[in-house]
Parts: structure tokens; sequence; C-alpha cells
């Protein structure tokens, strides 16, 4: 008898060869088998007569007997052809296979068969083409014809047909299935049982108890999610923070310094950050801008505000690149103070502000040394900043840029070492904060624990991105307008096509499966090559280009991004991997080949590279459509607002693609309902009447254990 934790290499039909690919799947086990839930489903409900089979282009099932079956090779088109004919009560009617030379062993003449598939017609007039079959014996109910047949995501060498085999069988093995939802929950929402519940979501009657089945599961995995999210903000809420007092007068008069105004969403953010370091448990917010909304400055009046509090500040960011350019933005931010910035990063360190004793690049043996002191107040750096020899002697707030958050334990390494405010237990203040405009529905189960600031404004002065969808049959005079803007003096930003397991194009996708992540990112290389090699000979040969991949050096990164931003290089082609934000004010052109094959939240964060000077800027989306009026990519011309297109962007392609489901932690299944806004509120509203009744979940084994388990699958924050 199986259980839940049965290794999928238990299972017959799977054995050494089949077990890997399953694996590629995220099935490990029988679990993790039976919560592969469809894709979608084939309708081949329609069970007909043969003789009432009209036209071409149907969907139907038949049930007959194979009563001749024949397998001929045609050499002009290098294919076989296995032709059955099957007869019922009613007429008869062909079935042709190509390629499929063993369906003629499988299929002998006699053989009681249901075949499902659509309708085609040739001179001998209609047939159907390449069905799908399966031989009826006894009074088996159907699996892969005449019903509702479900279709799974595959993997090379692991098809729908074999995945249902093995669900099928493993359904009827498993004994008893615990049911995590509470009895009330199911009777409330009338959610059908898990067991019916998971037979239904595989073999389903109709669409509508597939829907039903997999609302259920959406549920429960949402409401999984929350409770977690919520218990995390309970246990942050229990430790020990260093309060900060908000001082009103220190704060306006730096924010008077600043060489521009504050928008009204920076200072209602700011409001509402100072108001959360005054807490005496750690503050968990999410700092969520849209590109060029000015969220580093009110990451700098947070973190001058603790400093001048006594304590230190460490900004986190996940490239070297940007670790320069937020230490170069925010020692000019802060000339009128004498606020000490020290910049650690793999490869140098620095410090600020200097004269004529003080160097500006140190040791990293020294900088560590500062910081352990306190002379070093500010920490701008990359993850070389949590390691076990960088030690703070007060540290009251971490600021971490871009899909780096971090969770209790990973703020406890930044920790200061002394052993008093250890045994205190007190953890810094926490602010992440993301230039990827997010959604409401998608905030809300992402970021359960975390209190969000949004900024949708843009700072004044700030020109609108002119962007321009651009066929194939208009790419010269594109060319010619970048070469122009040049001649002006401006520069230009090119990205390469994306290529990576996901990637929409057909034949992407089939190279793809066949490359590891390895020469995945060779692959990445030698577009951008190709590229650069067509625009510096053939295309601009008269100007400098230079161009930046993830197989380069942090160093040469560095000396690439410096030269282009000092006007050495007129064009700066990369891939899309490879992060790019600094600021180049005289940057004006972003041009990306092959858009098509980017989610409208990447093609606005491209846009958000230019635009940051005083001259007009523009994005330039190449398609290799002649057309090129993709709507996805119109929504582009239409719009500079990064949380409509965020919208669009989570309706048109998912959440999965918007965010990255591996990245999210977030189920597969609760990751595809969050454009489902009335789901995500029941799930959210029912997590926090279970938790006031019942705080430790006592009377929830059932979902105490399930949470249990989701929490060994995922990592929390």
């Amino acid at each position: 008898m199986l259980n839940f934790t049965t290794p999928i290499e238990k299972l017959a039909f799977v054995g050494p060869r089949n077990a890997p690919r399953l694996k590629k799947l995220g099935i490990k086990d029988v679990r993790n088998l039976l919560w592969h839930f469809p894709a979608r489903y084939e309708d081949y409900s329609q069970k007909i007569p043969i003789d009432q089979i009209r036209e071409k282009g149907e969907m139907i099932s038949i049930i007959g007997t194979v009563t001749d079956i024949k397998t001929t090779s045609s050499w002009r088109k290098r294919m076989t052809i296995t032709d059955a004919t099957i007869e019922d009560d009613t007429g008869i009617i062909h079935a042709v296979w190509f390629n499929q030379p063993y369906i003629e062993r499988t299929l002998l003449t006699e053989t009681y068969v249901s075949l499902s598939g659509k309708v085609a017609l040739d001179k001998r007039g209609l047939y159907l083409s390449n069905p799908s079959y399966e031989k009826i014996s006894g009074g088996e109910e159907l699996t892969h014809t005449g019903r509702l047949v479900p279709i799974y995501p595959e993997t090379e060498g692991v098809s729908s047909k074999y995945l249902r085999l093995l669900i099928s069988r493993s359904l009827n093995q498993i004994p008893n299935i615990q049911d995590p939802l509470p009895k009330e929950l199911i009777e409330k929402y009338n959610f059908p049982p898990i067991i019916k519940a998971i037979n239904s979501i595989h073999f389903p009657q109709s669409q509508q108890v597939a829907d039903n089945a997999r609302q259920r599961f959406a549920f429960e995995e949402i409401l999984t999610f929350q409770l977690r999210s919520l218990l995390d903000r309970r246990q942050l809420q229990t430790l020990k923070a260093p309060p900060i007092n908000f001082n009103k007068d220190l704060v306006g008069k730096f924010v008077k310094s600043l060489p521009f105004e504050l928008t009204n969403d920076q200072r209602l953010a700011t409001y509402e950050i100072l108001k959360d370091l005054e807490k005496n448990y750690p503050m968990n917010r999410l700092l969520n801008g849209d590109v060029g909304s000015g969220k580093t400055v009110v990451a700098l009046i947070a973190g001058y505000q603790t400093v001048m509090a006594g304590l230190q500040v460490v900004f986190m960011v996940p490239t070297e690149i940007l670790a320069k350019q937020h230490f170069d933005s925010l020692c000019s931010l802060t000339k009128a103070t004498n606020l000490k910035i020290g910049l650690l990063t793999g490869s140098e360190a620095r410090q600020h502000p200097i004269d004529e004793v003080t160097n500006e690049k140190i040791s990293k043996k020294l900088m560590q040394q500062k910081i352990a002191s306190g002379e070093i107040q500010m920490i701008i750096g990359t993850h070389a900043v949590i390691q076990k020899n960088v030690k703070f002697k007060n540290l009251g707030l971490v600021i971490i840029d871009e899909q780096h958050r971090f969770g209790v334990e990973q703020r406890m390494k930044l920790l200061q070492s002394d052993q008093e405010t250890r045994d205190k237990r007190q953890v810094p203040h926490l602010l992440s904060m993301t230039a990827t405009p997010i959604p409401r529905t998608l905030a809300l189960t992402i970021y359960g624990d975390l209190d969000v600031s949004l900024l949708k404004e843009k700072p004044k002065g700030r020109q609108e991105i002119v962007t321009r969808v651009i066929p194939h049959s208009k790419r010269q005079s594109a060319y010619k307008f970048i070469g122009d803007e040049i001649k002006k003096g401006r520069q230009a930003f090119v990205i390469c096509p994306r290529i990576e397991l996901s990637a929409t194009s057909d034949k992407i996708q089939e190279t793809s499966k066949l490359l590891s992540q390895s020469k995945l990112v060779w692959a990445e290389v030698k577009a951008v090559t190709d590229e650069y090699e067509k625009l510096s000979k053939q295309i601009f040969p008269h100007l400098n280009v230079a161009m930046l991949h993830g197989k380069l050096k942090p160093k040469e990164k560095d000396e690439i991004m410096d030269k282009f931003k000092n006007g050495h290089y007129d064009l700066l082609v990369s891939t899309s991997v490879v992060e790019v934000g600094v600021d180049i004010p005289n940057a004006v052109i972003m041009m990306i080949e092959s858009a098509e094959r980017f989610g409208l939240a990447q093609l606005h964060q491209f846009r958000g590279r230019v635009g940051r000077g005083q001259h007009q800027s523009y994005c330039l989306l190449f398609t290799t459509d002649e057309q090129g009026t993709s709507h996805r990519l119109k929504a582009m011309e239409k719009t500079n607002d990064g949380f409509v297109l965020a919208a669009a962007d989570l309706k048109i392609r998912g959440p999965g693609e918007f965010i990255g489901t591996k990245q999210s932690g977030i189920p597969d299944l609760a990751m595809t309902s969050l454009t489902d806004l009335e789901l995500i509120k029941k799930a959210r509203l029912e997590a926090k009447l279970i938790l006031k009744g019942d705080p430790s979940l006592q009377n929830y084994p059932n979902l105490l254990a399930r949470l249990s388990e989701m929490q060994k699958m995922v990592h929390f924050e």
C-alpha cells in the first residue's frame, strides 16, 4: 500500500530511467505526483456513433472495433503512416497516425478501442488524425479518451499520458488522505472534501467540477501561506528592536538640504517608515516603488534618522555595480552632513568623507575594524556585509534593495557581536525595497507579513519616455534615428533577446529542454557577441560599441560601466540578466531586441534605465514579427505607469511569469490564483479568524501538519 512519502522510484512503471525525469518536474514522492495538477483539459467528452461524424475540425470520441490496421512508409515525406479501420454498429471510419509504427503492434485487429481526436478530411473522406486511444476491457473507466482529459506540465520523456497512468494507479492505492481544511470551511464555501477534490482535479466529470476542485486547493494553499505569514509577523513582534524617535526638526532640516523636492508619495512613505522605527519591535516594511520614483532617497532619510540616533545602518544591494552607484549618490546627497559612509563589496572597500590624510580606498580588513568600532555609520555593500568577519557595534536598520528579502534568522547574523546585546535578542529594523511594481492582489499574498509603502508618483521634472514598437520593416529607420541621437552626443543601451527555459518562442523552448543552465548562459553570451559584431561592424562601424555579459569578471564589468558612464562608449550591448541599473543621464535610448520574449514588468525595468537626465529619452521595442502589433507591447506605448503595466502583465502572462514562482516561495496553484482577489480576501480573513480563536492551532491538527509540511518545502521570510 502506498502513502504520501513513498518515493517515486517505488511506483510501478517508473524505474531508474524515468525517476530523474519526474524529479525534473519536482515529483519526488507520491504526494508530489498527486499534487502535480493539470495545466488544462482536452474535452473529449462528446461520444458519438461513427455515422454522426459530420465535418472536419470537430473534437469527438468514438468507441469501436479495429477491423484492419497497417503501417506504410512514405519515402518522399520521410515518415511512417499507420492506418486503422474502426467500425461500430453504425459505420466505418479510418484513424491515421504519423511516425508511430508501434501502434500497429498495440491495436491488433478485433481490439475494442476508444478513440478521441480531431476530424480531418482527405480525398477518401473524413478520418481521425493522430487520435488518442485506449483499449477497453471490462468495466474500467476511461482515462485517456472519451472524457475531459487532463493535460499536465511535461518534460522530455514524461508525457501527459504517462502521468495519467501513474496518477490513476496511485489514486486507487492511497488508503486515506487527511483533509487540512477544517470541516466548517468546507461547508461554508461548499468545497469538495479532499479525497473527492483530488479525484476531481485529475479526472473530472465536467469542467465545472474541475474548477471547483482547483479553487478548493488554491484556497487551501493561500490560507496556509497566510497563516504562515501571520505567525511570522507575530513572532517578529515578540522580538526587541531599538526604538528610534522621530526627530521632526532634524529630518526636516535634512530634507531641505536635498537638491530636489520630495513628492507626496515620498513624504507619506517616509512618515510611515519613521513612525515604524519608533516601535520597540522590528519594523518589517516593503517600499514598493515604480522605476525612478525615488526609493533610495526615502531609504536615506530613514538611515539618516537612525544614524543620528546613534545607531548604524546597512544598505544591501545585489551587485557591486549598484553598490558603487548607491555609495556615490548617498555621498553626494549627504555632503552637508558629517555622515561617515562606507562601501564594502567582494572586491573593494571605500570610505567617505576624506581629507588630506584620509584615503577613499582602504583595505577590507580596515573597513571591518571601522564598522566594528562604530566609526562607519552607514555601510553600503553586497552580501560581503553579512560575512562572519563583519561585526557591527550597534546595528539599528537594515535596508535591502531589490529581490533580497531576509528573514529573522538572516537578520540575526547582522546583530552586533557583544554578549549583552545578544542576550537581549535585539534585531535591527528591516526595510525591503523593490522597483518591480506589484499589483495589490500579489502584494496581499506574497508580502502578507510585510507592511507596504507605495511610490507611484515620479519626481517633478522627470520627462515621459517615448516608447515605440519597431516591426522588422522599420528596423533601418530606427537605426538611423539611433545614429542621429548619438551624433547629438547621446548614448544608447541595447538589450539582447532573452534565452531561458521559459522562453515563449517554440524554437527556443525546444532547444532549451536540451540545454543545461550553464549552456544557456553561454547561449546568451553568444547572443550578445553576435549583436555586438553586427552593430559595431555593420550598422554603426563609426561608433564605439561595448558589450556586457554574465561571463565577465566583476572588475571587467565595472570598468566597462565606468567607461560608458564617462562617455567612452556610444552603445552598450548587454544581456537581460546583467544588472545595468547605473544612472547614466546621457543615455537616452533603450533598444530591446526581440522584445516580445520579455514580460511587461521586465521591459518597464529596462525602460527605466533611461530618462534620468535632461534630454528626451526613448525606448525602442524591436520585434521579430512583421506587424509588431502585439497588444502586450502596445501597452508599453500607451503608458509609463509601472503599476498599470504590472496589472496587465499579471493578467496576460500569469503571476508565475511576473514574479518568478521559484523566487516567491508560493506554491504553483496558489500562484496561478493570484488574479482572484475575492479568493485571496476570503483566505486572508479566515486565517485571521482561525488564529484569533486558536493562536497555536491545537484544534486544527491536520492544518497544523500541512503548515509544518509547507514550511519544510518553502523558505518563509
